[in-house]
């Protein structure tokens, strides 16, 4: 009888083994498998702006890299912060993505509340790149130098439109700044999206812009569509060598840098945070991409600053920079 008992022990806890080595091999499988469907990557802003740009260039090349379509969707309001509360609140499966620029570490000063915590409700995927701005006017603008810019504005501010991409959106944010550099109060024209509101610059229905490279350099190339007084950037611009920037025409310390990060919701799965960051990483090593963002003036992230980890400090450091200098010049955005 005892020898009976520990013979059905022994084969139960075979039993038991197997459907737990079966187990187990399904949930490799589920992960190697990972993923099974498209991939929705999130957009703060409206189609043809420059965060729009970098996401449909990277798509393609991230959709080779995972087996499955990488679909751009923009999901546009609020300054850009009903996309990232959207993907806060997605399934942490991975198959939604958001890609975002430096209004992640501006947000939190720039509003008394969010719908989310830029750093505790979301995993990272890791950097992509950054973005000099330019400070752009209509074709007929009465000024054609910085100097006449700034004492054009200071005379007629109160005739001067200032247009940004939205409440929250960076070029709010630079057009801000340029306002309290230069001692004057403009007005203020937000638009939903860099698209929009760079339409409305070219066709002169509003006098001034400050927009990343990314859509304003065939714009400053042609020459024929509107006038460019600078580069925010403490350096000039290897595409752009013949704008200098708002710095050494006298904005001492005027550097604004728009850069780039894809995240995750809260919980998403290591093996799926992994393949992201792979598709990422190959995305960034694309011939086309590389080309692409060069002749946008743009700076792709190394590898050391494509990562979880790179983006995760990044924004920490971020956050913290943009909180002592948001207050400092009293933006807000509501």
């Amino acid at each position: 009888m005892t020898f009976h008992f520990r013979s059905r022990l022994a084969s139960r806890l075979r039993c038991a083994a197997a459907f737990a080595l079966a187990l187990g091999a399904g949930g490799a499988a589920q992960a190697a498998g990972w993923p099974d469907k498209p991939v929705t990557l999130v957009v703060p802003y409206s189609a043809g702006g420059p965060t729009d740009v970098v996401a449909r260039l990277l798509a393609v090349p991230m959709g080779r890299s995972l087996g499955q379509i990488v679909v751009v969707e923009n999901t546009v309001g609020a300054g850009g912060t009903i996309a990232p509360a959207r993907v806060a609140r997605a399934r942490a499966d991975g198959h939604t993505i958001l890609i975002h620029h430096m209004g992640m570490a501006t947000a939190p000063a720039l509003y008394r509340k969010l719908p989310y915590d830029a750093l505790k409700d979301f995993e990272y995927i890791g950097q992509v790149l950054d973005v000099p701005m330019t400070l752009l006017s209509r074709k007929d603008f009465p000024a054609s130098t910085f100097p006449e810019l700034l004492d054009y504005v200071k005379k007629n501010q109160d005739k001067v439109s200032l247009a940004n991409a939205g409440t929250g959106a960076v070029s709010q944010l630079c057009g801000m700044l340029f306002m309290h550099q230069a001692g004057v109060k403009l007005t203020t024209v937000p638009y939903k999206g860099a698209g929009p509101a760079m339409n409305d610059l070219m066709g002169g229905q509003v006098d001034l812009l400050c927009d990343q490279t990314t859509q304003t350099v065939p714009v400053i190339q042609d020459g024929k569509r509107a006038k460019v007084f600078g580069v925010t950037t403490l350096k000039r611009q290897p595409t752009l060598p013949q704008i200098p920037t708002l710095d050494e025409q006298g904005f001492k310390g005027f550097d604004v840098k728009v850069w780039h990060g894809m995240y995750t919701p809260r919980g998403t799965p290591q093996e799926a945070l992994a393949a992201l960051n792979k598709a990422l990483n190959a995305a960034l090593q694309d011939a086309t991409v590389k080309q692409r963002i060069a002749e946008l003036s743009s700076e792709l992230a190394t590898p050391d600053k494509a990562t979880p980890e790179g983006l995760r400090k990044h924004l920490e450091a971020e956050v913290a920079r943009w909180d002592k200098v948001i207050k400092a010049a009293g933006v807000t955005a509501e």
